[in-house]
């Protein structure tokens, strides 16, 4: 998922994420503009997933 899309549609996913990983904070899931990597190093981190699992978690939870 790249910046942009990830920008637009962030406050949606991050509701199905928490749903998903109930453990994850504010904190975790904040997204900040150009520090993209950041967020899913900290989903890799707190899910276990690798960065391809996480953008594909990500791309399947926005359909």
């Amino acid at each position: 998922m790249d910046s942009l899309d990830l920008k637009g549609k962030w406050n949606i996913l991050k509701g199905k994420v928490k749903q998903q990983y109930a453990d994850l904070t504010d904190d975790d899931l904040m997204y900040a503009e150009g520090k993209e990597n950041e967020l899913y190093g900290r989903l890799q981190e707190k899910t276990g997933k690798t960065r391809e699992e996480v953008e594909t978690w990500l791309r399947d939870l926005d359909r």
